[in-house]
């Protein structure tokens, strides 16, 4: 009985002191532009609540058995995920404004932020909201940033090690915008350790909370050993560069200058897969969302069926797109001594976890598009460590259902500028050629 007393005064005590405290620490803090939730949460919980106004909770942390949760520990740990942030990270970590564990403690307070800028939504019983770009979840979008972070300068000490160690075969098939291609991985994967669906959905993907990876067939046969290879020497146009969000532009477009915005990316792409590797490329520049994105995947759906009915001897179509991520976030790294925009490539599953499958959106492509997807990732990371975040998987079709090789690419966002996105091409065509080419594995 007496246990159960203490427990119930411990947990309402620690709430308390918790709230008093939180709003003490957002009035002192009401000018600055970041604080430190994960110092201060850390210094108060376990300085003045466990060892200061609870011994009793202190002298069980000091005095536990082997295997023994600290009883108030594991109360705060249930109640309270800024406090599971202080354990994780120490208390020296600063939390910005537009971090998702500032958006924990406005949650916690029953507020709401601004700081993260959403996707326009589109219609939910159209056919282009079923494939529209409406804002992702956005703790999934700051896990996946806060992964990226920690990873960030492992690849960046890999990719110096690329520019060192290129062969004299690399150094002598440069390009005309200063880029060496790399003729040898830079890392490569041990694929008996992943053999499940699980691992691979782990190292390779991110799932929108609006689907599930189990609607898709994550095995590794299917998407490794698919082969996407195309004959470079048929007559007629090979790929097709077009995009659905042609408005969208970076931190440094013109107004009115398209070369400076998405379009201007799909003319640097069709240059390099054309001029160092030989393809034939239709870049199509058409417009679909200048008066609102909320249809532009149906308004781009016909006109892009018309293109490949015009032009069979198409086997690739690229929808290029860029990325909205919080104004603080910039998805950049260094290639061969050039700020370069990461990218992500990106797959709609025809499945939602609210209605299950999408019947009249199937995808009879779904397994092709998989596989590209995957293969062009694996060529990236073994190629180009940290240049690419995880696939993205989301629930609906995005006209993938065009082509078995449809490559849907978010390259950069709206915080990159426009030499990044331009530096990033270089490599995406190169993993482009080595996946179309099969000289990956």
């Amino acid at each position: 009985m007496w246990k159960k007393f203490i427990r119930k005064g411990i947990f309402v005590f620690l709430i308390v002191v918790l709230v008093w405290n939180i709003t003490a620490v957002e009035k002192k803090e009401t000018e600055k532009n970041s604080f430190s939730i994960a110092n201060y949460l850390a210094e108060n919980i376990q300085t003045k609540v466990m060892e200061t106004v609870l011994p009793f909770a202190s002298f069980q942390t000091e005095d536990k058995k082997d295997g023994q949760e600290n009883l108030l520990e594991t109360m705060a740990l249930q109640q309270m995920p800024l406090f599971v942030y202080a354990k994780e990270h120490g208390a020296n970590e600063e939390i910005v404004e537009d971090s998702y564990f500032y958006e924990l403690l406005l949650e916690e307070q029953g507020q709401q932020s601004s700081t993260v800028n959403a996707q326009p939504t589109e219609d939910e019983n159209t056919d282009d909201i079923l494939a529209g770009m409406e804002a992702e979840n956005a703790a999934a979008k700051e896990e996946f940033a806060e992964i990226e972070s920690e990873q960030e300068e492992t690849a960046a000490e890999e990719q110096n090690e690329v520019s060192g160690e290129l062969t004299n075969e690399a150094v002598n098939m440069q390009s005309g915008t200063g880029f060496q291609k790399v003729m040898e991985k830079q890392r490569e994967y041990d694929w008996n350790l992943f053999s499940d669906s699980e691992s691979l959905v782990k190292e390779f993907y991110a799932v929108d909370s609006t689907t599930s990876a189990a609607a898709a067939d994550i095995n590794l046969d299917n998407l490794l050993k698919k082969d996407l290879s195309i004959n470079k020497n048929t007559e007629g146009y090979q790929i097709l560069i077009f995009h659905t969000h042609s408005q969208e532009g970076f931190a440094d477009s013109v107004p009115g200058d398209d070369s400076t915005t998405i379009v201007g990316a799909g003319d640097r792409l069709a240059e390099i897969l054309t001029d160092e590797y030989g393809y034939k490329v239709l870049h199509h520049t058409g417009e679909y969302d200048v008066e609102s994105r909320d249809d532009a995947y149906s308004k781009a759906l016909p006109a892009i069926e018309q293109i490949l009915k015009e032009n069979p001897g198409i086997q690739v179509v690229i929808d290029l797109h860029r990325d909205e991520v919080a104004e603080g976030t910039k998805l950049v790294t260094e290639i061969q001594g050039r700020p370069t925009a990461k990218f992500m490539f990106f797959n709609g599953l025809s499945y939602t976890n609210r209605t299950g499958k999408i019947d009249y959106l199937l995808n009879e492509n779904l397994d092709s598009n998989l596989a590209f997807s995957f293969q062009m990732q694996v060529a990236c990371n073994e190629y180009f460590p940290g240049l690419t975040r995880r696939i993205y998987l989301k629930g609906y079709r995005y006209n993938m259902h065009l082509k078995e090789r449809f490559l849907l690419v978010e390259l950069g966002a709206q915080t990159n500028t426009v030499e990044e996105i331009k530096n990033a091409c270089d490599p995406l065509a190169q993993t482009l050629d080595m996946v179309l080419s099969d000289m990956v594995y």
